[in-house]
């Protein structure tokens, strides 16, 4: 779920310490020449979706296997704080590449809030956004989620589209009570009956059924992207100036990446071991479990890994547009470069 606009919680902690970080993306053009002609590596920084998450071993993945130091790259991993934080971060010069929810960054372009961004490539190809619960909870499809308690992260996508797909799923959204809870405190929740459902990821099945294991509870997932079938999931995000001074380096930093995707998503088991060598956050097993749910979402019939549709990508902001989300038209050129990975 990916995917949020604003996070709240413990990974908040880590923002003074990726504020502090010195600008890495201004001085671009010596750099470049000796990272890919074989000479001392660039050095370059990365922000995850939201903290360091099993989902997202695949950066992991390119470092361990070389990706990135083939492409001439020693790769910083910065733990992400979700959309909104992460775009200004990359705005303000703090970090060289991020990771965001792609309807998010359509919303914040629309509204102005930042514009010195381009997504380049699309890591999921649908949303990974969800609405979560447990075994028992009477919740097995959409229409159960009348008359609950869902925990939801402010400015979260689920939130923001949700009269519209209650729409398309036929529920009353008058009926549902919201309850604000950070994401790592909703397994919790969802295991003491505080809440009824939450919204999550399609991913964080396994870590929401570890917190629930005391209690012999599954978790009930009901995908948002089953009803709004045109969102894009999360999206590698560079700032446009560094797009002009230096495309060859964005390219090389996507390829390693994609690289490092594919390998997670085909041996899923050992980007599970590799995340646990780098991050402790989740074990072994429930890393690997994320990478395996994920596989489904990142890729598309006819689609290259990573590649964007310009005529999906404005179907999702008529979407936007639709649920009140984006306030005016919006050119997908100005947010989307559609050129560093090729359809099919």
């Amino acid at each position: 779920m990916s995917r949020a606009f604003r996070l709240v919680g413990a990974a908040v902690a880590t923002a003074a310490l990726i504020l502090t970080a010195g600008c890495t993306g201004d001085d671009d053009g010596a750099k470049s020449e000796s990272g890919a002609k074989g000479g001392a590596l660039e050095k370059v920084s990365y922000l995850t979706g939201v903290n360091i998450q099993g989902r997202e071993s695949y950066v992991y993945v390119a470092q361990e296997k070389g990706f990135f130091r083939d492409a001439g790259l020693d790769v910083e991993v910065k733990p992400g704080l979700g959309s909104e934080k992460n775009l200004q971060l990359l705005q303000a010069g703090q970090v060289d590449f991020a990771m965001l929810d792609i309807s998010a960054g359509l919303i914040s372009y629309a509204q102005g809030k930042f514009k010195d961004f381009t997504i380049v490539s699309a890591v999921h190809q649908r949303n990974l956004a969800c609405f979560m619960a447990l075994s028992g909870s009477g919740i097995s499809g959409p229409k159960d989620l009348e008359n609950k308690k869902i925990a939801y992260i402010p400015g979260g996508i689920v939130k923001t589209l949700f009269d519209t797909y209650a729409k398309l799923s036929g529920i009353n959204p008058t009926t549902v009570t919201w309850v604000n809870m950070p994401p790592q405190d909703m397994g919790k929740g969802l295991a003491q009956g505080s809440i009824d459902a939450a919204t999550q990821f399609v991913v964080g099945k396994p870590a929401v059924e570890q917190a629930a294991k005391a209690k012999g509870k599954t978790a009930v997932v009901l995908p948002f992207s089953d009803q709004l079938v045109d969102l894009y999931g999360n999206g590698l995000a560079v700032t446009k100036k560094q797009i002009q001074a230096n495309p060859d380096r964005v390219r090389r930093f996507n390829d390693a990446m994609l690289k490092g995707l594919q390998y997670a998503i085909d041996h899923p088991d050992e980007a599970g071991q590799i995340y646990a060598k780098y991050q402790k956050l989740q074990p072994e097993p429930v890393a690997a479990a994320e990478v395996k749910l994920m596989v489904p979402y990142t890729k598309s019939a006819g689609t290259a890994l990573g590649a964007l549709d310009e005529q999906k990508v404005a179907r999702n902001i008529a979407l936007l547009q639709g649920a009140g989300a984006i306030p005016g038209p919006v050119n997908a050129k100005d947010v989307i470069d559609f050129g560093y990975v090729k359809a099919s």
